[in-house]
């Protein structure tokens, strides 16, 4: 046991902590269908936006951090088509759908993505944004030269001999 005081700690991709918050979300939904309280949706967003955070890789917290609105919106998206195929207009109902669970859940997709933020910023986000800004100027300064456009010549395509003939023997 060389390895006091270090202890194994889970660690998520930016995927997998993106599934995480997905799957908790559509949870969410089926567990306020069930119990007919509508802050189940909102709470487990928020808790897997914060479990997310936690536990994702500190490299790809940038990626995780602009995440949430679009986990929160492809969770009610999947859970109003699925409503609005049981009505007369399934466009109607859907637009109407989207817009009041959206509208609905806006405080909580606010506080999962301001807790999100706020835990990456603590883990190391402005290390990761500083990188990336490094890596683009980086980018940026490495010009490549310009080659003018210079046509194929004529018969390019052409079968061609290489090497010197053989001699006749």
């Amino acid at each position: 046991m060389g390895e006091k005081g270090r202890r194994a700690a889970v660690r998520l991709t930016a995927r997998g902590a993106i599934a995480l918050a997905l799957v908790a979300t559509l949870a969410g939904y089926v567990l306020t269908a069930v119990f007919e309280v509508e802050q189940i949706v909102g709470a487990a967003f928020v808790l897997a936006s914060l479990l997310g955070a936690l536990l994702v890789n500190r490299r790809e917290l940038l990626s995780l951090v602009v995440t949430p609105p679009l986990v929160f919106f492809c969770a009610t998206l999947f859970v109003e088509l699925g409503r609005a195929f049981g009505s007369v207009s399934i466009v109607q109902s859907l637009a109407l759908g989207l817009y009041t669970s959206m509208t609905r859940g806006a405080p909580w997709l606010f506080a999962g993505s301001a807790i999100v933020l706020g835990v990456a910023w603590r883990r190391g986000l402005r290390e990761n944004v500083r990188e990336l800004r490094e890596e683009l100027k980086a980018g940026a300064e490495v010009s490549r030269p310009r080659q003018p456009f210079v046509p194929e010549p004529e018969g390019y395509f052409e079968p061609k001999m290489y090497g010197s003939p053989r001699g006749e023997d």
